[in-house]
């Protein structure tokens, strides 16, 4: 016989949005029903078609402040996203009571070989001004661009270790050096679904006994000219018009909804097994009590999977059965909800096809009309709401949309409500899916 797999509990969460590090910004917002998307500022999008996003400013997050005075040259060498990936797991090693070797002079809680990392990450865009600033030394005397020269010399004008603030597996290994996480640790690429793929590797690696708890989730930003361009490209951005508030173009399942619109941030969990918990007598928020996950069929990587959801549906009854949940024993739902509308047709017959009937009744929560699609940070960011929601017991507001009507998903106020267990799941530019089913505790 088998031995009975290990309970996964959230013990800490450490979402980053637009709002703000932390819960606490975050969910004020999403029940007062406030939206941070706004015009992109720090570089000028005015030529682009899609010229907003929801971005964290400044003078809400520093990425110094959350690591040791030890670690702080090693900032130099991060991208955005992976200060956000940094930045969350500090939040939530500190949400969690957990120490780790980040607490210079004090004793780690778990040995470190017990303590794993996934952390789902974005194909990271080079910084326009640095690189430009690079090429520009590799020009003909006629100003056109000379490739041989920057293949023999003009590289060098980079930085030594400018490679190393773009690589995806970044975001995992500067987090895994400040908390000294020694056990397994992997990083996954797959668009929106890498947190929530990465959630489900640590409930893995968790659950065969290779680690007592990891820092799992993800983290993305595409608010950069680049990453807006190609969005602009596969033609999944809402358009910006004059006179019209960003705020209230992204409509998740609606009949007027006309793309999406980029953000930033994304989440890290402590998630451990119970042993681990009950041991250094952590308050569990929730339990991760289900994972599936799915490959659509998509014929290139900008394409639109069969729609009628199967895939995703796989995903949902696989996440269910691990759980030992029938459709009726959920409560609410947390999908991608992009208010792209070939997704959300997608995603809409997922859920019809997983539910039945009941799909219409299903509450669903928003995300992205508030912190918008944070890319692969965007499924830690939707467990991490639903922990928040089952432990207040709350549904939060939901914007914009009113022209739904194949599920329960028009603006309302929030309420509370009783939830027992929801589900979280996420589709991808590329199909890749994943379903979390998060559950209050008895």
């Amino acid at each position: 016989m088998h031995a009975a797999r290990s309970r996964v509990y959230i013990t800490g969460l450490g979402p980053i949005s637009a709002f703000g590090v932390g819960i606490d910004p975050l969910w004020s917002a999403l029940v007062e029903g406030r939206s941070a998307i706004r015009a992109i500022s720090g570089w000028d999008a005015s030529g682009f078609t899609c010229s907003a996003a929801a971005q964290l400013a400044p003078e809400l997050y520093e990425v110094k402040t959350a690591v040791p005075k030890s670690y702080r040259k090693a900032t130099k060498v991060m991208a955005r996203d992976i200060e956000f990936a940094v930045g969350a797991a500090a939040e939530a090693v500190r949400d969690s009571g957990l120490v780790t070797k980040a607490t210079e002079g004090a004793t780690p809680t778990l040995p470190p070989d017990r303590v794993g990392c996934h952390i789902g990450a974005g194909l990271i865009a080079a910084d326009i001004d640095e690189l430009s600033g690079a090429l520009a030394t590799s020009r003909r005397a006629d100003g056109t661009f000379d490739i041989a020269h920057w293949g023999e010399s003009g590289m060098t004008n980079l930085t030594p270790l400018w490679l190393l603030k773009y690589l995806p597996n970044m975001l995992a290994c500067h987090v895994t050096i400040i908390h000294d996480c020694q056990g397994p640790s992997n990083t996954i690429t797959c668009n929106e679904a890498s947190a929530g793929l990465s959630i489900g590797e640590s409930m893995r690696v968790l659950q065969r006994g290779a680690a007592d708890l990891c820092l799992s989730g993800g983290a993305e930003t595409r608010v950069h000219p680049m990453g807006v361009l190609r969005q602009i490209f596969a033609q999944r951005l809402a358009p910006t018009p004059d006179g019209v508030d960003p705020a209230t173009l992204v409509r998740p399942f609606d009949a007027r909804a006309a793309g999406t619109i980029l953000g930033e941030g994304g989440g890290i969990l402590v998630v451990e097994t119970e042993a681990s918990a009950r041991s250094r007598s952590a308050t569990p928020i929730a339990e991760l009590a289900g994972f599936g996950a799915s490959q659509c069929f998509c014929s290139d990587t900008v394409g639109v999977a069969p729609e009628n959801g199967d895939e995703i549906a796989d995903a949902i009854d696989q996440a269910l059965s691990e759980a030992k949940l029938t459709p009726a024993d959920i409560d609410a739902i947390i999908p991608f909800g992009s208010g792209i509308p070939a997704i959300d047709r997608i995603e809409s017959a997922a859920l019809h096809r997983a539910f039945g009937t009941r799909a219409r009744a299903m509450p669903i929560i928003q995300i992205t009309p508030f912190v918008g699609n944070c890319g692969a940070g965007a499924g830690a960011m939707a467990v991490t709401i639903a922990a928040q929601a089952l432990r207040t017991q709350r549904l939060p507001a939901r914007i914009n949309t009113i022209g739904c009507t194949e599920l329960d998903a028009n603006a309302c106020a929030s309420r509370p409500a009783a939830l027992k267990s929801i589900l979280v799941t996420t589709t991808s530019l590329g199909g890749q899916n994943a379903a979390i089913v998060v559950r209050a505790l008895a």
